[in-house]
């Protein structure tokens, strides 16, 4: 009768708030809000007054990204594309 999966696991665009992100991707609070300011990391979406998240798809394209072993500067063209198509979406 009832649904027993996580809220928001089958949505095509789950927001994950940044614990979720920390628990995800093996990085400190620090170390993501670091790689922000260095390009090397999506910026958070602002969710309310002091409330952030990220796309879990942008997630999965970062861990992926550096799982294969790509350069800084490829991270870097990645967030700029996943950036753009937040743009484009909107």
């Amino acid at each position: 009768m009832f649904n027993n999966t996580q809220r928001g696991a089958n949505m095509a665009h789950t927001i994950l708030r940044l614990p979720a992100v920390i628990a995800g991707s093996g990085l400190s609070r620090s170390t993501i809000y670091r790689f922000v300011g260095l390009g090397l990391w999506t910026k958070p979406i602002p969710l309310g007054f002091r409330a952030v998240g990220w796309p879990a798809h942008e997630l999965d394209a970062l861990n992926t990204a550096r799982t294969a072993g790509k350069s800084n500067d490829e991270v870097r063209a990645l967030v700029a594309s996943l950036e753009a198509a937040r743009r484009d979406a909107a």
